[in-house]
């Protein structure tokens, strides 16, 4: 006969199963918005810069969780602790101390996120950003510019967290950003902001390539207005993985 200690205990396991899984499905339809942005930077573009843009996402994609595995998971959420306020993480670097199929799980979903933040990028850029710089900067958002944002709001160490102690909260109530309108995607849209403005515009649109500029602004029609609608829709699906996975759990009551 099962006892009622036992069958909480199973139920216990059950739940943290569901949850794992949960995450699963949701930080794939997460990381599945990668083809969607590819589909719309592609159609977006001249049809001579498709191969160029194409690898750009695939770097994004391998990349960021390269810089994401070695440090920037650690700098994200290393060493939380709610009783005091750090810059940055220190500890958990490659995943050093992350065990368990919870764990590892969130690391993903984490990961997708750090992924979006990068590509969305890779349309402001594209057309006028070299391959090997591009690099650097998915390297460097993935693995350092981003980590330190995710820390400073979502990390229980964080000085506007709000999952902080209550004497550390900023303005007593900390910065809530349930799903990352602040966290990914003004992190993403400020780093596009300043790569627009240091590479300037493309080639042939306002001036020649010698500098002049030209009577008037040079249209570059997107290639394909099918990629850019099927990007779009891709799009649309991964956000019933962005938002609702960001309960990160489904097991609780209520949810």
């Amino acid at each position: 006969m099962v006892t009622v200690d036992e069958l909480s205990a199973s139920l216990d396991v059950t739940n943290g199963g569901l949850d794992v899984f949960y995450l699963l499905f949701a930080g794939a339809m997460v990381f599945f918005m990668q083809a969607g942005f590819a589909m719309l930077c592609a159609g977006s573009i001249r049809a001579k810069n498709v191969k160029n843009i194409m690898l750009k996402n695939i770097l994004d994609a391998c990349g960021g969780a390269v810089g994401f595995w070695t440090i920037g998971y650690a700098f994200a959420y290393g060493g939380s602790d709610a009783d005091k306020l750090t810059f940055i993480g220190n500890s958990d670097f490659v995943l050093a101390n992350i065990h368990g199929g919870g764990d590892l799980i969130g690391w993903f979903f984490q990961f997708a996120f750090a992924a979006t933040a990068a590509t969305i990028v890779a349309g402001t850029v594209a057309e006028r950003c070299k391959f090997e710089a591009y690099i650097a900067y998915s390297l460097m958002l993935t693995g350092f510019v981003y980590p330190v944002v995710v820390h400073a709001i979502w990390s229980s160490s964080g000085f506007l967290s709000a999952f902080t102690s209550d004497a550390n909260k900023f303005l007593g109530s900390g910065m809530i950003d349930f799903a990352g309108s602040g966290v990914v995607h003004m992190t993403g849209g400020i780093t596009a902001l300043y790569a627009a403005k240091i590479l300037g515009p493309r080639i042939g649109r306002f001036y020649d390539a010698d500098g002049n500029e030209l009577p008037e602004p040079v249209s570059f029609p997107p290639h394909s207005v099918a990629l850019q609608v099927l990007g779009t829709f891709i799009l649309w699906v991964g956000w019933y993985g962005f938002n609702p996975g960001s309960t990160l759990g489904i097991s609780a009551a209520g949810y």
